[in-house]
């Protein structure tokens, strides 16, 4: 009987041993295809969760975890989690048994998005309270239009320059420009800082900070200034500039260019205004 426990033990170990280096191959051939550190962490956390479910990978096994998604998730996860486990049967060379994604319905307009009179609010309070750090933060997110995930890749050399080249999987890149009144503060307070090279976004110790960390702080702002919780998020930032962009110039075809848009229909949405704006607009307008 103990010679059996000690077998399955033996057996549960060597299989969790193959699992693991199975998990670091698939996250070294995600590297290699040039993704994002955080699309990594996504994708390995979704095929870990297929692989701690299930112990064969198989069609059966495949149907059971959509149902096991549709059940705890919603549809902008799940399909995150079909996007990860296509990569992760794209790697073992299983295409054939590709996941299909679930259908989202789609809004006409953006809601959640940070007014510019909060916006305003926020940045004065931070300066105020000192907190340069998220001052810039917010600033060149709302200025640039890029994401949580691309502004803590910042450096200095970025700044002084004013632009970075931003590249994303398949090779592609973009250049994002820093406007000038922005570039000129954020460098008077690298300056004071003592840093002209490096990352420009620090934590505490001394390293990169990171998107989470952000969403975090983000966070912690809403009861310390007693914003809406709502808008206050990493995205919400790159929505106003897109907004205000298109208010202001009208290109869309640039705008999609500059937020890093594969398809122009995905821009189309910072056209439409959402019900409290058609509102305000029609109280506005409408004297007969």
């Amino acid at each position: 009987m103990t010679e059996t426990i000690t077998q399955t033990k033996s057996s549960d170990t060597c299989e969790s041993s193959v699992r693991e280096q199975m998990l670091t191959d698939f996250q070294l051939y995600l590297r290699k295809r040039q993704l994002a550190e955080s699309t990594i962490h996504s994708y390995r956390y979704g095929a870990e969760q297929f692989l701690s479910l299930y112990e064969t990978i198989g069609y059966d096994n495949l149907k059971l975890y959509k149902c096991y998604l549709l059940e705890h998730y919603r549809p902008q996860t799940i399909n995150l989690r079909i996007r990860a486990l296509n990569c992760f049967l794209e790697f073992l060379h299983l295409t054939d048994l590709r996941m299909t994604m679930v259908h989202v319905q789609q809004k006409s307009f953006l809601e959640n998005v940070i007014s510019q009179a909060d916006y305003e609010y926020l940045k004065r309070c931070l300066i105020r309270d000192g907190n340069h750090l998220y001052y810039f933060i917010i600033r060149i997110m709302a200025t640039t239009g890029m994401r949580v995930s691309e502004v803590v890749q910042l450096r200095a050399e970025d700044i002084r320059r004013g632009y970075t080249d931003i590249y994303s999987k398949g090779n592609k890149s973009r250049r994002i420009y820093i406007p000038a009144p922005v570039r000129k503060e954020c460098l008077t307070w690298l300056s004071r800082e003592k840093r002209r090279s490096g990352f420009v976004f620090l934590n505490r110790f001394g390293n990169p900070i990171t998107p989470s960390g952000i969403r975090g702080q983000l966070h912690k702002f809403e009861g310390l200034y007693g914003l809406d919780a709502a808008v206050l998020h990493p995205h919400s930032f790159r929505h106003l500039f897109a907004k205000n962009f298109i208010e202001t110039c009208g290109d869309l075809s640039m705008l999609s260019d500059i937020l890093g848009h594969e398809n122009i229909e995905t821009t189309r949405i910072y056209l439409h205004r959402s019900p409290s704006e058609q509102r305000q607009l029609v109280n506005q307008i409408v004297n007969w």
